[in-house]
């Protein structure tokens, strides 16, 4: 395993672009760490540049926000068994196997703390999939079978402090007070954070964004 600077990570992304089969690239970290941001600039990089990708994060696959309260899960949202793992592995198995039909996956959307299905399209020309989320590396069933799908897994690592001021000012930013902010912070998330940090040896690179 070895740490990419932006430049290298690039570059090896454009390999997997350009391989000729479709290729799945995982960006994984823990909350805050900054992937969802890497990988949208990454996509966006790549597709200004002439390739075909997508973006299809694992968070559309969190179970309706009506489902968690009524199992009791709400305030462990983001937890692995707050997510549909089997339909989120169903989904990279299909982009796998059939890349001549057209796909379409769920988005997340933050600000109805929801789902919405069939929001975005992976057309028969895409050759890059790039999907990212908390747990492409976990060894636990079903997310264990995530890392025989992806061709690459890279793991997004940010200082602590850095990542902890991230997660509150989100949680603030969602209507969260400062005190539950706080809580959620360093309460379910931390523990989170803890399990998905255990799986950093399993990826294939570090990567460090900038600040």
């Amino acid at each position: 395993m070895q740490t990419l600077d932006a430049a290298a990570a690039y570059e090896r992304a454009v390999e997997l672009a350009t391989h000729g089969r479709r290729q799945l690239l995982g960006i994984t970290g823990a909350p805050a760490a900054g992937k969802s941001t890497y990988a949208e600039q990454l996509a966006a990089k790549l597709s200004a540049d002439g390739h075909r990708v997508a973006l299809v994060p694992m968070d559309g696959f969190h179970l309706a926000q009506s489902v968690l309260e009524k199992l009791g899960l709400a305030d462990v949202k983001g937890a692995p068994h707050t997510f549909d793992g089997l339909g989120f592995v169903a989904l990279l198995r299909r982009l796998k196997a059939s890349p001549d039909e057209q796909i379409w996956a769920p988005r997340f959307d933050r600000g109805i703390e929801d789902s919405i299905a069939a929001s975005i399209g992976v057309a028969p020309d895409v050759t890059l999939v790039l999907t990212e989320g908390n747990y492409l590396l976990l060894d636990e069933s079903p997310w264990s079978t995530i890392r025989t799908l992806l061709d690459q897994c890279w793991y997004v690592d940010v200082p602590e402090d850095l990542r902890h001021e991230r997660l509150e000012a989100r949680h603030r930013a969602y209507g969260r007070s400062p005190e539950e902010a706080h809580e959620r912070t360093y309460g379910s998330d931390e523990r989170n954070a803890q399990l998905i940090a255990a799986t950093a040896q399993a990826a294939d690179a570090i990567i460090q964004p900038v600040r």
